[in-house]
């Protein structure tokens, strides 16, 4: 048997899958729902990241772990997926934010408020 006869078949059915409208379709629903998803994800983000950058400020400090949970798991992946300058504006003032350790007190009264 010839290697081209045994290719060519192949070759054509690969061609007509890839040229069919209905894998185009797959493949632009696809990328539209990855395209949402990824704007709901960054709007959740910004949204959090706002939320307590202004709590951390109006409080005056931070613990560190709060920090890194602010900075680490929510900001830096909000920003690898195009975040805007809002969040990195809030983040540079959180940034220069005392870190204090509270004691379990200082917790309470916070909680309370």
């Amino acid at each position: 048997m010839d290697f081209n006869a045994a290719i060519m078949p192949l070759i054509t059915i690969v061609c007509s899958v890839v040229a069919s409208g209905g894998f185009w379709t797959y493949l632009s629903k696809h990328t539209d729902k990855k395209g949402a998803s990824t704007k709901m994800l960054l709007g959740i983000g910004h949204d959090r990241i706002i939320h307590l950058c202004i709590k951390y400020l109006e409080r005056g400090w931070i613990t560190h772990d709060e920090l890194e949970n602010l900075h680490d798991y929510l900001y830096v992946p909000y920003k690898e997926l195009g975040g805007n300058g809002t969040a990195e504006r809030l983040m540079k003032r959180v940034d220069s934010l005392k870190i204090m350790n509270p004691i379990p007190s200082q917790i309470k009264k916070e909680e309370s408020k």
